[in-house]
């Protein structure tokens, strides 16, 4: 699989050296005041609301209590948890953890009456040219890259795009050369059902594989 990115990398023409230099960037030093290493050591079991309203109390404003918290999870001053994270495979699916997969689903139901209940005439039809095109081209790929790489600190987001886009003109043609050997042929319909039927596939692994890494944090939390 490895090779498989490697060769995408090299399609989109994202060599290493350019990975290499935007790992290299570091965010701007931030050193957290004094008073409020102080504040934060005593944060246990605290709410995120409570702690900016300390800090405000500390004579911090909003957008500088804001960045203490970001930082102090950051170096590791304080860790940043759900209050009420889902404890099963339902709840997950139903919680914001799951979002990108109903953007996905969304995003799929949205195309499919593009191509096949709006009118086809103008300018409706240009509807059908624009999602039918993000469809084809980003979100095959978008939803592999999450079912391969479910924990999101593995890749930058903009890995995730351009491999996303990438993926999706390999995976594309391959669903094509399968339906050329059926009696199905290379039509609009059968194109689309087999496409839809890799991204439900595909958002059902990644789903399920955030969620095992999820109840990993949980266990390793408790």
């Amino acid at each position: 699989m490895s090779g498989l990115l490697d060769r995408v990398r090299e399609f989109l023409k994202l060599s290493e050296e350019e990975l290499d230099e935007r790992e290299e960037v570091e965010e701007p030093e931030y050193e957290i005041p004094e008073g409020a290493k102080e504040i934060l050591g005593g944060s246990r079991g605290e709410s995120v609301g409570s702690l900016m309203g300390r800090l405000a109390g500390a004579g911090f404003g909003e957008v500088e209590a804001s960045r203490i918290i970001y930082y102090g999870d950051v170096y590791g001053e304080i860790r940043l948890v759900d209050a009420s994270p889902p404890r099963d495979l339902v709840g997950f699916v139903l919680s914001w953890y799951s979002a990108w997969a109903w953007a996905a689903l969304g995003f799929l139901v949205v195309t499919s009456l593009a191509v096949f209940v709006l009118p086809q005439t103008e300018p409706w039809i240009y509807l059908r040219y624009v999602f039918g095109a993000v469809y084809v081209l980003y979100v095959p790929g978008a939803v592999f890259i999450e079912a391969l790489y479910p924990k999101r600190g593995e890749l930058e987001d903009l890995e995730r795009f351009a491999l996303g886009v990438g993926l999706s003109l390999a995976l594309v043609p391959l669903v094509g050369l399968v339906l050329n050997y059926t009696p199905w042929g290379i039509r609009l319909n059968p194109i689309y059902v087999g496409l839809s039927s890799l991204t439900l596939v595909l958002v059902a692994v990644g789903v399920y594989r955030k969620y095992g890494y999820h109840m990993l944090a949980l266990e390793g939390a408790e």
